[in-house]
């Protein structure tokens, strides 16, 4: 069983890099450090099916075939309103082949305009693949969505707000795991390990543009609202946070970064090699999906711990599975700690849990977690 569950682990942590881009160009040469990832934009504003350029960083030949493939998408409907859509286009620039986020942000209706509905603009992201965009599709919705207050037809602002904030689409929507892995290097497991069991992170001595990346690092890498009884857990995290003693703490006022009240397991400190060789090789989206099978890893463990929890109601034996299953995972003490809140109206099961947390703490002192 646990062999099993190893070699389980083990594909988890190793993603080839061609299950995040499938297009063998973009990928060719990331064994080695590269150059960051080009990236484009185009805006558009949409009137009686038309649609009119107003700004891109596209070459020049590039511009029309990406307008005529939006077109079609509008054609067929297939752009709706405020939803961003991501597929792969075929343009004339070094890449040929990139995955392009679309976003339809309607103008507002008002009596005063009637003849404005349906209108709007065409926001385009491009760069990388298209299932490399899909994993930031978060992101790059809210990051399109903050230009909704600043959109005029006649786009006055064009040069002091919109093209700015449109050039900074990549950096800002797919860069900030990257950054945050490279400033904290082999110390990435402390984030890891908070994220998972709800403890808060300071982060001092920094812009507040770093503390933003790791604000947004801990959110991408939390389970809330992932794991089922959530309002339990989330009374967890109030608990856990109320209690300052235990805040992790990131200096940046030094180089390297200096960690205080620093806790980590050894489920968290076997991926950290997987994120440093990612950052590395300069592959956001690399990165992204090992955070992902990260958090995966973490459910499907807690999803096992309860179903040991239940058979071990019922049988000793099955309490025994359930020592060895916490032993041989490496995230005992993140399991258990989910697992008593989930469970606090269930005496039966929160009884076992004492038991398991005993007798872990009696065979190691916590060096089994």
């Amino acid at each position: 069983m646990f062999t099993s569950q190893t070699s389980s682990f083990q594909e988890s942590i190793d993603v080839d890099e061609r299950d995040v881009d499938f297009d063998n160009e973009e990928i060719a040469g990331y064994s080695q450090k590269i150059q960051q990832i080009n990236s484009y934009y185009a805006i558009y504003y949409y009137q009686n099916t038309s649609l009119t350029l107003l700004d891109a960083s596209l070459p020049s030949e590039a511009e029309p075939e990406l307008r005529s493939y939006i077109s079609r998408r509008l054609s067929r409907g297939a752009l709706l309103g405020g939803m961003g859509n991501i597929a792969t286009v075929e343009l004339s620039i070094p890449e040929q082949a990139v995955g392009c986020y679309c976003c339809l942000l309607e103008q507002e209706k008002s009596p005063e305009q009637p003849e404005a509905d349906g209108n709007g603009w065409v926001v385009c992201l491009l760069g990388g693949s298209e299932k490399g965009l899909n994993l930031f599709r978060i992101e790059l919705d809210k990051y399109v969505q903050g230009l909704q207050g600043v959109l005029t037809p006649e786009m006055q602002n064009l040069e002091t707000d919109v093209r700015p904030y449109l050039n900074q689409w990549y950096e800002e929507s797919v860069m900030h795991i990257h950054r945050v892995v490279q400033l904290l290097q082999t110390n990435v497991g402390y984030l890891l390990h908070a994220a998972l069991s709800h403890k808060l992170v300071e982060v001092t001595g920094a812009d507040e543009k770093t503390k933003a990346d790791v604000a947004r690092f801990i959110k991408a890498a939390s389970l809330q609202g992932l794991v089922q009884e959530d309002t339990t857990t989330a009374s967890l995290c109030k608990a856990i946070s109320e209690d300052s003693n235990t805040n992790l703490i990131i200096n940046c006022s030094t180089s390297p970064p200096t960690i205080t009240n620093e806790v980590s397991n050894r489920f968290c400190d076997d991926w950290i090699q997987a994120f440093v060789n990612a950052a590395e090789r300069f592959n956001p989206f690399l990165l992204r999906q090992i955070l992902e099978n990260f958090k995966l890893k973490a459910i499907q463990d807690m999803n096992n711990l309860k179903r040991f929890i239940r058979q071990a109601e019922m049988s000793h034996y099955a309490l025994f599975r359930c020592c060895l299953f916490l032993q041989s995972c490496g995230n005992g003490d993140v399991l258990l700690q989910n697992a008593r809140a989930e469970h606090s109206s269930l005496p039966e099961a929160y009884g076992i849990i004492n038991v398991l947390e005993e007798f872990l703490g009696e065979q190691a002192q916590g060096t089994l977690y």
